[in-house]
């Protein structure tokens, strides 16, 4: 297995592996990669859902596909189609789940129809974006917590679609959507190292300031997060799997292939409480 770095801190190309036949050392080498490089990616891979579910089963423990939006189908509660037949698409900057109290470790995602070209995704470092941030903009950083909130994006679907009765998440099924508190600045729980923990598609804003000071921090954080030294873009092909660590980066789909479908198949790995400074 070799790993061809794509920056000098953050993301890979991973050669010389099936996903299918991983052994044990293989899955410890993948997690300390995912961990370090914070996104893998892997070529020419020959997953289906039920080994996309046996890998994830052995990188983590597997949540339900999201907490309001079911399976791709029963025999598959665990794996979260993203159609964009059916308005499967991804192009807001976001960390997965982030509006629950426990949001996945991380995510697998694989490539199962693609567009002729575009849908390309990009992903953000940021425990490299708080490491860049100024020393006083770092230090007022670390005091604030924010509010995470799904109503936006999944508020209709729950009620509507799901007839108030989502997936069961951390023990218990979702009913509504509750916002929740995170610190703006999450410890890695791995490794100890800070990140931005902030996203366009959930924070709705910052707790204890005016609602103009919380735009203008958020914007700052926002802007700064995705400046393209912080970046790595991923051009899909037939057979890819991507790998992230949700705890330490945000990610955005480009939605720039017109009519053409595009569907992922994703599936996430329990998470832990945030830890703020």
């Amino acid at each position: 297995m070799i790993f061809d770095q794509l920056s000098p801190h953050f993301g890979a190309i991973v050669h010389g592996i099936d996903l299918s036949k991983v052994s044990d050392a293989d899955i410890a080498d993948i997690r300390a990669a995912l961990v370090d490089r914070k996104v893998l990616f892997f070529r020419d891979q020959t997953l289906d859902d039920d080994g996309q579910v046996a890998l994830g089963r052995r990188i983590g423990e597997l949540t339900a596909s999201h907490p309001v939006i079911g399976g791709v189908d029963a025999e598959h509660p665990e794996v979260y189609a993203l159609d964009s037949t059916d308005n499967g698409f991804a192009d807001v900057w976001h960390t997965d789940v982030t509006f629950m109290r426990r949001p996945p470790l991380g995510s697998i995602l694989r490539a199962v129809t693609l567009p002729p070209t575009g849908g390309d995704t990009n992903w953000a470092d940021a425990q490299l974006a708080y490491d860049s941030l100024s020393a006083p903009v770092r230090a007022l950083a670390d005091r604030l917590t924010a509010v995470h909130d799904g109503n936006r994006e999944f508020g209709y679907y729950l009620a509507q679609r799901r007839g108030g009765r989502g997936n069961e998440w951390d023990g218990e099924v979702v009913t509504q959507l509750e916002p929740i508190e995170h610190p703006v600045v999450r410890v890695h729980p791995e490794t100890g190292r800070r990140g931005i923990f902030v996203n366009p598609g959930f924070t709705s804003h910052i707790v204890g300031v005016s609602e103009f000071e919380s735009r203008a921090i958020l914007d700052l954080l926002y802007a700064h997060l995705t400046k393209p030294e912080h970046i790595v873009r991923h051009r899909w092909r037939p057979g890819d799997v991507a790998m992230w660590d949700n705890r330490s980066t945000a990610h955005y789909a480009n939605r720039d292939y017109g009519d053409a479908r595009r569907v992922m198949h994703r599936i996430t790995l329990r998470g832990d409480v945030p830890a703020g400074v």
